[in-house]
């Protein structure tokens, strides 16, 4: 949760504050698609993350490759809270927030597996979608935490203070540090997998002249289709998240009019829907198997994504409610059954490698160039034209998830 605060409060601040802030001689529809532009580079540094803590991961073990990029993700955000605006040292100010935004793209790429695997390598294999559902929370808790925190911010200094835009958004930024720190705990008191802990001694037993690959190759050499199509999978979950969560936070304010705290209200309320869809696609998943219920889910996203900017246009909070509570809880069912699927694909000698390499693939397309083209979409032919890129988005990822098999019941070590 901590991580995925820190990761979504830029998401926020992207779509509130930073075209102001950082690229205000651009003006406002396109200081938002500069905005959005800076947000989708951590898209783009995540697979190197995924490759990075992979390596490290299948390698020195989950438990202190999530340590690192812990600290790497809270001192970025920390950073970000401090950094200098436009005004004060020019062109240094986006280059900074470039930079520094990669750096997060970079932890959060190798954060992910490490979390799902911690979760599905401890749980029983009757019940592992329910149990790898629970990690799975962090992104819909850290996404309802960063709402709270800018309503907070907001609601204390009023909707159009300039305090808010010249200082108080940094706010979110800076408290972060003190999340981290809980975080940090928590995780260096978690023993590391058994399923790790058997590899290492497996690997350690063979003989001196076994050849030592280094996973990524592995991963790529034994199972490119798993890596190829489960990002393909996952894709949908992804376009759907970062425009509820970034993208549509911008359009209920700047294209709708709707207030700042009534948009983060929703967002909000959105977020517990998440939650609520996430933790339930996980418990069905053990039931009726994890490539059911994301087929499930993928497609109605379909038809959902062509009725919902028709739904926001009507301009009312109420419809800007449910619009995005219903995208939030048809994501939810995807990225629930997600935090098993992946991790049961691959084998444990590269597992956190593979994994990753599938989930932030799934990210750098659906998270990261979708909100992008939306944002230029939405200027040019209005929501519709954003309803039909998602459900082609959606069209891609029922595809994939037909073509791959089943991984319910498997056993982990079976993989190997």
């Amino acid at each position: 949760m901590i991580e995925f605060y820190d990761f979504i409060i830029y998401g926020t601040a992207a779509a509130l504050v930073f075209p102001a802030v950082f690229f205000p001689a651009l003006g406002p529809a396109a200081g938002t698609i500069a905005s959005f532009a800076t947000f989708a580079v951590a898209f783009v540094a995540r697979p190197l993350g995924a490759l990075i803590f992979g390596h490290f991961g299948d390698k020195l073990g989950r438990k202190k490759t999530l340590v690192v990029t812990l600290l790497i993700m809270g001192g970025a955000t920390a950073l970000v809270g401090v950094l200098p605006d436009a005004s004060a040292i020019g062109v240094a100010a986006p280059i900074l927030l470039i930079a520094l935004r990669f750096l997060q793209g970079i932890a959060v790429g190798g954060e992910w597996a490490g979390a799902a695997l911690m979760a599905t390598e401890h749980a029983p294999a009757h019940r592992r979608g329910l149990w790898a559902s629970f990690p799975q929370l962090g992104a819909s808790l850290g996404f309802a935490l960063a709402s709270a925190t800018f309503l907070i911010t907001n609601l204390t200094l009023g909707d159009q203070s300039d305090a808010f835009i010249s200082w108080a958004w940094r706010i979110p930024f800076v408290v972060s540090a003190l999340m981290v720190l809980i975080g940090l705990y928590i995780r260096l008191k978690v023993e590391e997998t058994p399923v790790f802990r058997e590899e290492q001694e497996r690997a350690a037993a063979a003989p001196a002249t076994a050849p030592r690959r280094l996973p990524v190759l592995e991963a790529l050499r034994h199972q490119p289709r798993e890596v190829l199509l489960g990002g393909g999978a996952a894709v949908l979950l992804f376009a759907f998240f970062y425009i509820g969560t970034a993208f549509l936070t911008s359009y209920g304010t700047a294209t709708l009019g709707l207030s700042r705290p009534a948009v983060l209200t929703m967002g909000i309320i959105a977020a517990l829907c998440f939650s609520v869809g996430t933790i339930l696609a996980g418990a069905l998943s053990d039931r009726f198997g994890r490539r059911r219920v994301i087929l499930v889910s993928v497609i109605i996203a379909v038809p959902w994504a062509l009725a919902l900017f028709p739904l926001l246009d009507i301009g009312e909070l109420w419809a800007f409610g449910v619009g995005l509570s219903v995208t939030m809880f048809i994501t939810g069912g995807s990225y629930g059954p997600v935090g098993s699927y992946l991790p049961e694909l691959f084998a444990t000698r590269y597992r956190y490698t593979g994994a990753g390499m599938a989930y932030n693939l799934a990210a750098l397309v659906g998270g990261g160039i979708t909100p992008l083209v939306a944002a230029s979409l939405a200027g040019s032919f209005g929501g519709n034209a954003i309803g039909l890129l998602l459900a082609g988005v959606a069209v891609v990822s029922v595809i994939c998830i037909l073509v791959l098999r089943e991984t319910r019941g498997a056993s982990l070590r079976d993989r190997d």
